[in-house]
């Protein structure tokens, strides 16, 4: 049984800290999927070496922020992310991202980069094409909330038992169809390379993104490109976290 996750730390609006590092050597920061949450990521800690500080984001629009708009615009996600993640580069930074967290972890990598002079060390990817490949056949946000609905259990993006408490239901539709919209009509203007090491993770049997599309994400490595498949589908991350977050530790622990 795993252990009791601590108090969490919050650092303004957008960052969650659920084992603050009195002096990390690297901080860790995850993204999660559409209509995902910060805490996603906290059953890290449990893995993740003691020097690496774990920072999750909270996006608008769920749990703590339920108040605050949902947003809809890759850029402006984007932009929100980045700017929360400047008082903490005193320390050296890695971004993970899950499906929809990959594009944005990849957009807030090229805003670091390019606006703050400030170089991450790592990129992490899982379950998403490259912004390379052409995206076809997404129109989750479009359909009516039973449809969209479907879709997501069908994907395996949402627990049986949420999509059967109606009142909790009504609560998170509108952050899965604002994520769901802001991922389906994402296109990168003119898809640039990242100078950071880049690391590709995806579930073998992923209905939805071929392993040749997330293999693609060489074309935006400057620098190392490394690929990883693990068995399952979109969501492989949940049965295969322990090996996932091993794997990133044992890179990490190569970063000075």
């Amino acid at each position: 049984m795993p252990a009791p996750v601590p108090a969490v730390n919050t650092v303004g609006r957008w960052l969650r800290r659920p084992r603050p590092v009195a002096d990390p050597r690297l901080r860790l920061v995850c993204l999660p999927h559409a209509g995902g949450t910060a805490g996603s990521f906290y059953g890290w800690t449990a893995t993740l070496p003691a020097d690496v500080e774990l920072t999750a984001v909270q996006y608008p629009g769920r749990q703590d922020r339920l108040c605050e708009p949902c947003l809809w615009d890759m850029g402006e996600l984007a932009d929100g992310v980045a700017q929360a993640l400047l008082p903490l580069l005193d320390r050296p930074v890695a971004l993970f991202g899950h499906s929809m967290g990959a594009a944005l972890a990849y957009e807030v990598t090229l805003r670091l980069e390019t606006l703050y002079r400030a170089r991450p060390r790592q990129l992490f990817v899982s379950g998403h094409a490259s912004p390379t490949r052409p995206r076809v056949g997404r129109d989750l946000h479009l359909r009516d909330d039973a449809a969209m609905l479907a879709g997501l259990l069908e994907l395996g993006g949402m627990d049986e038992a949420v999509s059967a408490d109606p009142e909790l239901l009504a609560l998170l539709m509108p952050s899965f169809r604002a994520d769901l919209r802001l991922i389906e009509t994402y296109r990168p203007c003119g898809a640039r390379p990242v100078t950071v090491p880049v690391t590709a993770y995806t579930g073998d049997a992923d209905p939805g993104v071929p392993v040749a599309d997330v293999a693609a994400w060489a074309d935006l490595a400057a620098g190392e490109f490394d690929l990883r498949a693990f068995p399952g589908g979109h969501f492989y991350l949940v049965d295969q976290e322990t090996e996932v977050v091993s794997d990133i530790s044992e890179r990490l622990a190569l970063v000075r």
